[in-house]
């Protein structure tokens, strides 16, 4: 008895319960931090945008702008780095170099960490005005005619930038200049008009893993742990512009995957790249001639007569390429990416995609009067 009393009072002199206590304080402060965050973004009005508009562009302006001297993305380095330590991890445990409650307790602390930083730079965001709010659209339901006539608008803005773009020796389009500059260019043209976009833009990175990406049908991604906007580099180049703006319009705080595609439509017609002017008519081509088949696939028909053959050349190369990569891998993802999207509160999962249309329209009815010009 004796003896262990005396080992009981040298633990509690050395503070070994006492560090197993703060590191629990302290592991589990931070987990109750995050999911207070969440909270607060989703129950208390204003809190999302207030820390959309005046603390998440901290994090841009350091973090971001750190993460953008690097040449090669950060984000993709530091997951390879993370499943070497994993396949080390457990391949020591398996070799019972490593303890395995030592090892769950490492990996517990690394998603809690995790947790926290997709919160600050990401999760938050979710919850924050939508960017129509702030540009003053107004969204409706709207009559055939009225997409027909959008679908109608944007083959006229594909057709005049399809005059000036640059064709690689196979005859598709290829891109003149650095995109990632360019897309900075057009944002911040963009920003003119519509302030909420103003700000920093770290640079754009394209990823090394391409084949990954394209598996997965995802043209790009926005990195919340490096604060990157990383882009698919073996697609074809005139889906890269509209890309790189949308993930970008992430960087700003608007995390909806639909108004990502209306900001990067808007983007890339502000610029003075034909390049991007035909990307982002495209884009916007795309999901308008999607919701005109779905309703009337005889008027999308003649819509589509109206395209000029470059278009349809490259419309071609453009669903060539995805349909390739169309399989098991791609429906996985799909599945992961809606129940994301529905985990921070975008109900319709990959359905909110479809908004996109919605967006246009109420544009398109302030431009009726408008002939298609490039500010």
């Amino acid at each position: 008895m004796p003896e262990k009393s005396a080992l009981r009072y040298k633990e509690k002199k050395s503070g070994k319960p006492q560090t197993g206590k703060r590191a629990l304080f302290l592991w589990g402060g931070l987990l109750c931090i995050s999911l207070v965050l969440h909270l607060a973004a989703r129950m208390v009005p204003g809190f999302a945008e207030w820390y959309a508009v005046h603390v998440y562009p901290v994090f841009v302006g350091t973090l971001g702008r750190l993460c953008s001297f690097v040449p090669f993305s950060v984000i993709e380095v530091l997951l390879y780095a993370c499943g070497a330590l994993i396949l080390a991890g457990a391949a020591a445990v398996l070799m019972r170099k490593l303890a395995w409650k030592r090892a769950l307790g490492i990996l517990g602390r690394s998603l809690v960490v995790i947790f926290l930083i997709f919160t600050l730079n990401c999760g938050i965001n979710y919850q924050r005005l939508p960017f129509s709010q702030w540009a003053g659209f107004v969204l409706r339901e709207s009559t055939e005619e009225e997409l027909i006539a959008l679908c109608e608008r944007l083959v006229e803005e594909i057709n005049l930038a399809a005059e000036e773009i640059a064709l690689d020796e196979d005859g598709y389009c290829t891109l003149e200049g650095d995109p990632a500059e360019l897309a900075r260019d057009a944002m911040e043209t963009a920003a003119l008009q519509y302030p909420e976009l103003k700000g920093y833009y770290p640079r754009a990175k394209p990823v090394f893993s391409t084949w990954y990406l394209s598996s997965q049908l995802l043209q790009g991604v926005y990195s919340p742990f490096t604060v990157e906007a990383n882009y698919n580099n073996g697609m074809p180049d005139q889906d890269k512009p509209s890309t790189i703006c949308h993930e970008l319009s992430h960087l700003k705080g608007f995390m909806r995957e639909d108004e990502a595609n209306f900001v990067a439509y808007l983007a890339c017609r502000s610029s003075e790249d034909a390049g991007f002017r035909y990307s982002g008519s495209i884009l916007a081509y795309i999901y308008s001639g999607n919701a005109l088949y779905a309703q009337n696939p005889a008027a999308l028909r003649r819509v589509r007569d109206k395209l000029c053959d470059q278009a349809v050349k490259d419309l071609l190369d453009h669903n060539a390429y995805w349909d390739t990569y169309r399989g098991t891998l791609s429906e996985v993802s799909d599945k992961m990416n809606d129940m994301y999207l529905k985990a921070n509160a975008q109900e319709a999962g990959t359905k909110s995609y479809g908004r996109m249309v919605d967006l246009l329209l109420a544009w398109n009815r302030g431009q009726m009067t408008a002939e298609p010009e490039w500010r």
